[in-house]
């Protein structure tokens, strides 16, 4: 194991030293990649740092034992080596999963794109809650949210929901919410209080920075058209809001958010380059290996992953057979249990697929 350290040490002054070089800088591309692995270093050398710090600690304190003949000094040094030796286990298995060859994608920004499935009313006012949720959970992490576009259901919520979630690992954590999320409860608009099933869809696009993709001015179609409020409103009497096609594949991407059509036009390019973005990556997925054995590699958007039943206050995610009987804290963004269970057992799924052998 110390090899291997040894190795992300050297790589480590490698990359502190690239990451200031003339030639790094002015090349955005490469900046950005080469910063990322910096900081991702950084965290893994600083535990390598303290692991080290625990072997000395045992090398210096069986020297004592080899030649003290003091009876406290002895004891103080068994101890010393008791204590390093209970720390190394945990630190050792630390260690190893942040080895795990990190996505390059985690590190991007979100577009984060709900849709109400079968249920009618019912599912548009639970993919407001799924909104709500995420807005609270990106709130507890001090990441920023931004809606691009939405479609309001006829008793509230949505039928769609498009917004970008901004700050540190964003998709590394928001990648696992994607896929069917279904809700058991009483509707709102049932009289009989019978339990209905409802569903919606949540898609997470890690967000395309423009030198991820390039498109090219002709071959975007652009309409514009007036922006629309609560109820069919219209927010102003401009034609501010913009439908982009992407005249190669056909997909389309619109916001009508902002007042301004510039800003518009941007955030929309902003989704359509990250849907782009998506294809292209998801292909890069699919002939990877060790990736196909991850729980977050099917983009299957039919998949059922995640079932919230009311009347039981439980929330089951079925890719891990985890039940939590805390729904209500969970709907009002308390996600981390779920997530940081989804990622120990997606990294343990790598780490046997990867053969990593410390």
């Amino acid at each position: 194991m110390l090899d291997k350290l040894q190795i992300i040490k050297n790589r480590f002054d490698e990359v502190s030293d690239l990451i200031i070089q003339p030639d790094i800088i002015s090349n955005q591309k490469r900046y950005v990649e080469i910063n990322k692995e910096y900081r991702d270093l950084q965290k893994i050398v600083e535990q390598i740092k303290i692991y080290e710090g625990l072997l000395n600690n045992i090398n210096e304190a069986n020297e004592i034992l080899s030649t003290e003949k003091d009876p406290e000094m002895i004891e103080m040094a068994k101890m010393e080596i008791d204590e390093a030796k209970a720390q190394l286990p945990e630190l050792e298995e630390k260690i190893k999963m942040m080895l795990i060859p990190k996505d390059p994608e985690d590190a991007k920004n979100v577009i984060v794109e709900i849709r109400a499935g079968t249920g009618g009313d019912e599912a548009s006012i639970f993919a407001g809650d799924l909104y709500r949720m995420y807005t609270k959970f990106a709130d507890k992490n001090k990441w920023q949210t931004e809606i691009v576009d939405f479609n309001e259901g006829t008793s509230g919520g949505f039928k769609e929901m498009i917004f970008k979630i901004s700050g540190n690992d964003v998709y590394g954590t928001m990648k696992y919410e994607a896929g069917v999320h279904r809700v058991q409860r009483v509707p709102q608009t049932e009289t009989q209080g019978r339990v209905h099933t409802s569903a919606a869809t949540v898609m997470v696009l890690p967000e395309a920075e423009e030198f991820d993709v390039q498109i090219q001015p002709n071959e975007i179609r652009k309409d514009l058209f007036m922006s629309s409020g609560p109820g069919g409103q219209s927010v102003n009497t401009t034609y501010s809001a913009v439908r982009l096609t992407h005249i190669p594949t056909g997909i389309v991407a619109q916001c009508q958010d902002q007042k301004s059509q510039h800003k518009n036009y941007e955030k929309a390019l902003g989704v359509l380059r990250s849907r782009l973005y998506e294809i292209e990556l998801k292909k890069k997925q699919e002939a990877d290996a060790v990736f196909r054995k991850s729980m977050v590699s099917s983009g299957d958007r039919s998949a059922k992953i995640r079932t919230y039943n009311y009347p039981q206050g439980r929330v089951t995610d079925h890719r891990i057979n985890l039940t939590l009987y805390d729904l209500q804290n969970i709907i009002n963004g308390d996600l981390e249990k779920i997530i940081d269970a989804l990622r120990l057992a997606d990294n343990t799924e790598k780490l046997k697929a990867s053969g990593e052998n410390l």
